[in-house]
């Protein structure tokens, strides 16, 4: 007998499990939402850095934080990531202001 590697889903039989199943599918997208934001924010500095833009890196920067704050915060991630992020992009802003 040949299993799959992903099982299949049961259907949920008590209305708590369904109602649970009901909001995990909406906590799934808000938490798929808050990662992918967080994302593009640490995307947008590097580009910032690598493009050698003091100025943007810098305000991308100070609006990344409070994004990587917020998204710790509701522990997407944990803080101690968040903290190792934030600390390695303010990093690269340094070094950018300094080389110039």
């Amino acid at each position: 007998m040949a299993t799959s590697s992903k099982a299949k889903k049961k259907t949920v039989r008590l209305a708590s499990g369904r109602k649970r199943a009901r909001q995990d599918v909406v906590l799934n997208a808000a938490n798929t939402s808050l990662r992918s934001r967080f994302r593009t924010v640490v995307k947008n500095v590097l580009k910032a850095v690598t493009g050698g833009d003091k100025a943007k890196a810098g305000e991308t920067f100070k609006s990344a934080q409070r994004v990587i704050d917020s998204v710790a915060d509701k522990g997407i991630f944990h803080k101690n990531k968040a903290a190792r992020l934030k600390s390695r992009l303010a990093a690269k802003v340094k070094a950018l202001s300094l080389a110039a």
